[in-house]
């Protein structure tokens, strides 16, 4: 059986207690498993994380209920019980401490548990002691911690399995569904359950009404693989705390299996990973370290063994709102309750109608008909086919090719890998399969400075001599992403525009990094209030919830494809996926009623003097920031693996790729975050560890 000694190890041998409502008997039955644990040989302890509507916890609380169900038993290496804060108010936590002008918070109650928790293990640390922790929240799942956290939130960033308690009676199956369904929503571990009987009554209506719970919540539990423990209505004394103990001994076995259970920590994790999986960008033969992760929330990433990390990038700059943000899981489930999946070809649905429609409103003007996509690679896909059928259809079959920037990236697909970076790109090994694309000088001319109209004269030049033969020019509109995080002036595009209507190509906007509020505008190309023939979005299309992309074009374009009866020739299978559209609908919903302009607006300011020291150290070429991306560019390639494993050992998770250190934080991270995510950047490059070895 496993000692619990360092937070590292806190969820191996934690439990967290919680009911369907207030007084229906969770610290009775807290009191019968601790009673049950430590007859079986364990040093547990209980413990009340918020006690409220006592004036003194240690001889009022729950605590001194837990210690007299224990008092008559042999002394253990552990207290019975503690109790870590304590409010006089009788109401929920939130209340109770703002009465007294404190403010409880998940991130704050986690490090007191931990630290409580570390504590107390320590001096067993290589005794052999095996402990387990019993913590018992105030009320149900759901009530408020703060404004915004409640307990719910408490369970999930400790990420415990869970005991739930319900007292029998009319109501009891309702209430045990709804927190048994907000427990499994939140992705805990459903460790048993314990159902509190009321005075026996010689009624035989309340006694069909008991017994049909008990079996209704017994099958319910069944299907989980969670124990029922059902506990009499007894006299608290020495022989009543006896059977108690005796009723909650299937959850206790249930708690002692897990206990028992050989850890899987993160190192087994990763062997077994690197034995079937490969991972992007990297070799099987010496791949690059991965870390693995547990769970997410807000901000954070949570790594196995409960290290958390302030999120840098969003998740590849998809996750904006963060993680698990509820509107957005709330819009994920309502969606899978109706109807996950349905096939586009001949059936429509509201999430992608009102999708399109909701999109259409915040795209630049002129943009009318919506392709549901499957990922960013593919829109770009769909968007150079739109251009090659729209070129056909307008009787111009000799425009085959596309002209697009060198520095670009638009995905690893094979349209898409054609039209990236043929030099520095990451696609050389493909080039003699690839299509042979037609490339002109990226932008010269910096965001930050006045714009040089002689940045425009190679894609002049290209123009005059292979116009007749382009079909589209396609660019990332201000920012070149992956291909090297470049910041290029908005007057560009207003002068390629006008090149390409005079050659007779189409523009094709790749905003699949930039849409979206990622610069500062909703979409880049508000910068140059350019409107494209067509423009791909995705990434942060669904808040980083799901995969989903879309390729957008004018009515002269979809007219010029159709015409003459044709269709367009693509079609993926998930097309239009009810669940991503749903997701992507709720996303939208929320940039346009939280104020992303002013959040993005403070990430600037912030990565701005967060990362300015960096300019002055040795190794850097650059430094930049537009929107919510800032940005170091060293001289040479940066040895991954060593940043990486450093930035972790800070507490953040930034990825640095080429010769980039570069940070795109979700829009909701707090300027102190921002700060540390910075210093971090900083402190690496200070130390030397972005040179090369």
């Amino acid at each position: 059986m496993r000692i619990n000694a360092t937070p590292a190890a806190f969820a191996d041998a934690a439990f967290f207690v919680s009911g369907t409502g207030t007084d229906v008997g969770k610290s009775v039955a807290t009191a019968a498993l601790l009673r049950a644990l430590r007859q079986a040989g364990l040093a547990a302890q209980a413990v009340k994380p918020v006690q409220t509507g006592v004036e003194d916890a240690a001889r009022q609380g729950d605590a001194a209920l837990y210690a007299q169900a224990v008092a008559d038993l042999p002394a253990a290496a552990l207290a019975p019980a503690a109790t870590l804060h304590s409010f006089r108010l009788p109401a929920s936590p939130h209340l109770a401490a703002a009465r007294e002008g404190r403010c409880l918070s998940v991130a704050g109650l986690r490090r007191d548990i931990l630290a409580h928790w570390q504590a107390e293990t320590a001096p067993l640390s290589g005794e052999g002691a095996a402990c387990a922790l019993l913590l018992e929240g105030a009320g149900g799942v759901c009530v408020p911690l703060n404004e915004r956290e409640d307990t719910l939130d408490l369970m999930a960033a400790l990420a415990v399995p869970v005991l739930l308690v319900a007292r029998n009676g009319l109501g009891a199956l309702n209430a045990a569904r709804l927190t048994l369904d907000a427990v499994r929503d939140r992705g805990l571990v459903m460790a048993g359950f314990v159902l509190v009987q009321p005075p026996e009554t010689d009624n035989e209506g309340e006694r069909l009404v008991l017994a049909d719970n008990e079996r209704t919540l017994r099958n319910w539990l069944d299907d989980l693989g969670a124990p029922l423990a059902v506990l009499p209505w007894v006299e608290l004394d020495a022989g009543g705390w006896d059977r108690l103990a005796q009723a909650v001994r299937p959850v206790a076995q249930a708690l002692l299996a897990l206990l028992r259970t050989p850890a899987v920590g993160p190192d087994a994790l990763i062997r077994r990973d690197t034995k079937v999986l490969w991972h992007p960008y990297t070799s099987t033969v010496a791949p690059l370290p991965v870390f693995v992760a547990e769970r997410s929330r807000r901000n954070r990433l949570v790594l196995r063994g409960g290290k958390e990390l302030i999120d840098g990038m969003s998740s590849w700059w998809a996750a904006i709102h963060g993680y698990n943000h509820p509107r957005l899981l709330a819009a994920l489930r309502a969606q899978a309750g109706r109807m996950p999946h349905v096939m586009f070809g001949g059936l429509t649905h509201a999430p992608a109608v009102e999708l399109a429609e909701r999109l259409l409103e915040m795209l630049p003007r002129g943009l009318a008909r919506v392709f549901p996509a499957d990922s960013g690679s593919v829109s770009v896909e769909v968007a150079m086919k739109m251009a090659l059928q729209y070129q056909q259809g307008t009787g111009q079959r000799q425009r085959t090719r596309f002209l697009t920037p060198r520095g670009g990236y638009h995905g690893d697909t094979t349209g898409a890998m054609s039209v990236c970076d043929p030099v520095n790109g990451m696609h050389g090994l493909f080039a003699r399969f690839l299509p042979q694309q037609l490339f002109m000088e990226r932008p010269a001319c910096r965001f930050d400075q006045p714009f040089d109209p002689a940045s425009l004269d190679d894609a002049r030049r290209m123009l005059a001599a292979h116009g007749h033969e382009v079909a589209a020019v396609i660019l990332e509109p201000v920012v070149q992403g992956a291909g090297g995080m470049w910041f290029y002036h908005p007057d560009y595009l207003r002068g390629l525009a006008r090149l390409c209507r005079e050659a007779g190509a189409l523009l094709i906007f790749d905003e699949i990094a930039t849409g979206f509020g990622r610069t500062g505008r909703l979409f880049a190309a508000e910068w140059a209030d350019v409107t494209p023939d067509i423009l791909c979005c995705g990434k942060a299309l669904t808040g980083g919830v799901l995969t989903l992309a879309a390729t957008v074009c004018t009515d002269e374009v979809a007219g010029g494809i159709c015409r003459d009866g044709q269709a367009f020739m693509h079609g993926p299978t998930f097309m239009g996926n009810p669940l991503a559209c749903a997701v992507a609908l709720a996303s939208l919903r929320l940039l346009e009623e939280e104020n992303w302009r002013e959040r993005v607006i403070a990430l600037e300011d912030a990565l701005r003097r967060g990362l300015a020291p960096c300019r002055a150290l040795p190794g850097v070429a650059d430094v930049r920031v537009l929107g919510g991306i800032g940005v170091v560019e060293t001289v040479d390639p940066v040895p991954v693996a060593r940043l990486q494993a450093f930035f972790v050992d800070q507490g953040v998770w930034i990825r640095p790729f080429a010769r980039l250190i570069y940070l795109m934080p979700p829009y909701v991270t707090p300027e102190a975050d921002v700060e540390r995510l910075c210093a971090a950047v900083c402190e690496a490059v200070r130390q030397g560890l972005h040179l090369p070895a």
